[in-house]
C-alpha cells in the first residue's frame, strides 16, 4: 500500500502511542482554515493599524508561510483566521489548537521549548526600560526605591523578578496585561520604568504621542532570541516553516523585509525606529539557528 508523507506520519505516530495523531498540516487541509495569532501592540512584530488589521514583520512571514502552507495541502482555498494573543495566553491556545502559528515577539528559551517548538530566530532583543525623558533614570540602579512593570507572562518579567530577588533590590514590580497598559502605566506616572524587550519599547516610543517625553535606557539585560512558535512534536510542521525562513534568509528577502519594518516609516503613522540588524541577527543569516536562550 502506498502511503502519502502525511498520512504515512500520521500512521507512525499511532504506532508510537497508541492513539491516532494530526499534524498541523493535517489539520488545516481537513478543516480548509489556518489560524494565526497576532499581537495587538508589538510593534514591529505584530500590531493593530488605523483599520484595527494586524501587520507586522512576523505577520508578513506568517502570511509568506500561509502560501506555502496552500502549497502542501494543496488548498488553494485555504481561509485563515485571525485570532488575537496575549503573553499570558499564547502558548495555551497554540497547545490546545486553538491557534496553528504564532509570529509574534515571543522568546525562545529552554522552559518554553518543553511545551511548543520554535523556528529559526529571527531576532535578537535585550530587556532595557522605557521612563519619562526628564526622569533622571539611566541605569538599574537608578530604579532603587521605585515602581516597575513588565508585562505578565513575558520573559522579563521573569527577568526583574529573580533579579530583584537575588539582588534585594528595594524596587516594586508590578504587572500588567499588555504591552500598551504597561506603558500607559509609564506615561501616566504610575510606574518610574517599564522593563521590556528593548525593540518593542522603541517601537511603543516611537508610537507614543510625543515620542520626545520618552527615552530607552539602561545596558541591555539578557540578550535572547525571537522565533516563530509552532506546536510540539510535529516535525513536518516546523521544517515547513523553517524552509520558508531559509529561503527568506539567503535570498536577501529577508534583508529588504527587515529594512521595510525596522528601517523605513511604517503605518500607520509613519514612524521610523531606525534599528538596524544587530550582529547576533545578522549571523544567523548564515547559521540558521533556532538555538533557545536560557
Amino acid at each position: 500500500m502506498h502511503l502519502r508523507p502525511l498520512a504515512a506520519f500520521a500512521l507512525a505516530a499511532f504506532a508510537a502511542t497508541g492513539a491516532p495523531a494530526q499534524t498541523t498540516l493535517e489539520k488545516i487541509k481537513a478543516s480548509g482554515t489556518m489560524s494565526l495569532a497576532y499581537r495587538e501592540s508589538s510593534i514591529p512584530f505584530s500590531y493593530l493599524d488605523d483599520k484595527a488589521q494586524p501587520v507586522g514583520f512576523g505577520v508578513e512571514i506568517c502570511n509568506k508561510v500561509v502560501d506555502e502552507v496552500k502549497k502542501a495541502t494543496g488548498r488553494a482555498d485555504l481561509k485563515t483566521t485571525l485570532q488575537p494573543v496575549t503573553s499570558a495566553n499564547r502558548i495555551p491556545l497554540l497547545v490546545n489548537g486553538t491557534i496553528d502559528i504564532e509570529c509574534g515577539s515571543t522568546t525562545n528559551n529552554s522552559e518554553r521549548g518543553k511545551q511548543v517548538a520554535f523556528a529559526i530566530n529571527y531576532f535578537y532583543t535585550g530587556t532595557r526600560f522605557l521612563v519619562k525623558a526628564d526622569s533622571g533614570i539611566k541605569t538599574l540602579a537608578d530604579l532603587n526605591g521605585k515602581v516597575v512593570v513588565s508585562t505578565t507572562g513575558t520573559t522579563n518579567f521573569k527577568i526583574m523578578r529573580t533579579i530583584i530577588s537575588e539582588q534585594k533590590l528595594p524596587i516594586e514590580l508590578i504587572g500588567a496585561k499588555d504591552h500598551a497598559e504597561s506603558a500607559l502605566l509609564v506615561d501616566s506616572g504610575r510606574a518610574a520604568a517599564f522593563a521590556m524587550d528593548d525593540i518593542l519599547l522603541y517601537g511603543l516610543r516611537a508610537s507614543a504621542q510625543n515620542p520626545a517625553s520618552l527615552a530607552v535606557v539602561g545596558d541591555a539585560i539578557q540578550v535572547e532570541p525571537y522565533a516563530i512558535m509552532v506546536r510540539k512534536d510535529d516535525p513536518a510542521f516546523k521544517a515547513l516553516v523553517d524552509g520558508v525562513l531559509t529561503r527568506l534568509m539567503k535570498s536577501g528577502e529577508f534583508e529588504q523585509l527587515y529594512k521595510k519594518w525596522f528601517m523605513s516609516p511604517i503605518p500607520p503613522k509613519g514612524i521610523n525606529l531606525n534599528a538596524p540588524m544587530s550582529k547576533e541577527l545578522r549571523d544567523n543569516l548564515k547559521a540558521l539557528s533556532d538555538k533557545p536562550a536560557a
